[in-house]
């Protein structure tokens, strides 16, 4: 799903709100999303999952073309643990047309 899909599909359940104000919304929480872990805090939705910002230290790596040795720095990378209720969603109650539909995909859908 696309954001704009999203913001599309609050718009159909909310009539009451204009389009615009659901796309200020969307983008309000995910912005405050994305400083919270800038600022390295935890972010959790209940029943959906948490997300939270792992370090990785600095390690020697190889690059893959010509096998040389390189320096990979150290960094910061977002981190998403699912919540129990998402997780029991996919694994107990996943409908047969979804089931049936993500088996002819390689890799999950877009967000």
């Amino acid at each position: 799903m696309l954001k704009s899909e999203l913001i599309a599909k609050i718009s159909g359940a909310n009539p009451h709100l204009f389009q615009r104000d659901v796309e200020r919304i969307v983008n309000v929480v995910f912005d405050e999303i994305v400083d919270a872990l800038a600022r390295g805090q935890r972010v959790e939705l209940r029943g959906f999952g948490a997300f939270t910002v792992k370090h990785r230290g600095a390690r020697t790596g190889r690059n893959p073309r010509t096998g040389a040795t390189v320096s990979v720095d150290q960094k910061f990378v977002p981190f998403f643990k699912t919540g129990k209720e998402l997780r029991e969603r996919l694994n107990d109650r996943a409908p047969a047309s979804t089931a049936a539909a993500s088996k002819g995909k390689a890799k999950g859908g877009r967000v």
